[in-house]
Parts: C-alpha cells; sequence; structure tokens
C-alpha cells in the first residue's frame, strides 16, 4: 500500500525515467568500447602485420611455418599463393602455402 501512495505522490513533470535511460545506456557504451579497445584493435594490428610480413618475403628469407618446419625462402613470387621453402643438411625442397608462414626470422634493414 505505501508503493501505491508514493508513486500517487510523484510529480507529473518527472524526468527520472530519462535519467535512468542515461543510466542504462551509458555503462554498456562503456563496455562496447573496452571491448574493442581491448579485443577487437589488437586483433585487426596482428592480421594487418601478418599480411605485410607475407607481402614482403624475400628470396633467402628464414622462416617459420605453422607446422614448425625452418626453412629458407628459394621461390616467392607475389602473384601465387604458395612459396617454396629449402630445409635442412640435405637441401630438402618443400612447397607450402603463404598463409601457413608464421614467422619470418630474418631482419631486413
Amino acid at each position: 500500500m505505501k508503493f501505491l501512495v508514493l508513486a500517487a505522490e510523484a510529480p507529473a513533470g518527472d524526468v527520472s525515467l530519462g535519467s535512468g535511460m542515461l543510466g542504462m545506456v551509458l555503462p554498456l557504451g562503456l563496455m562496447l568500447a573496452m571491448i574493442y579497445f581491448l579485443f577487437m584493435r589488437p586483433e585487426s594490428k596482428r592480421k594487418k602485420q601478418a599480411a605485410e610480413m607475407l607481402a614482403n618475403l624475400q628470396i633467402a628469407d628464414e622462416v617459420v611455418t605453422s607446422g614448425g618446419i625452418i626453412g629458407r625462402v628459394i621461390d616467392a613470387k607475389p602473384e601465387s599463393d604458395t612459396i617454396v621453402i629449402e630445409t635442412g643438411g640435405d637441401k630438402t625442397r618443400i612447397r607450402v602455402l603463404k598463409s601457413c608462414v608464421i614467422e619470418n626470422r630474418t631482419i631486413h634493414e
């Protein structure tokens, strides 16, 4: 009963509804901004760096594949999606996808 009395005593021009909506929307907006800056932005930076590394592969670069194979690039054509690497002392040549290369160990100036 007391609840009904308090509700009846509220003035007709009360703006608490608008401030209540702002109180709900503001934390939601802050959470979305945090998700973007903590997860989405760093991931897009990593993808951009990986694409740049793959585009800049040159002959004689030492690379590591996702399967753990370490080798030296022998053939890398820009229009092709594969490269040929040479591994080990017996000069074994392997053709792999560029997308499988996860690291370029050669430092270019």
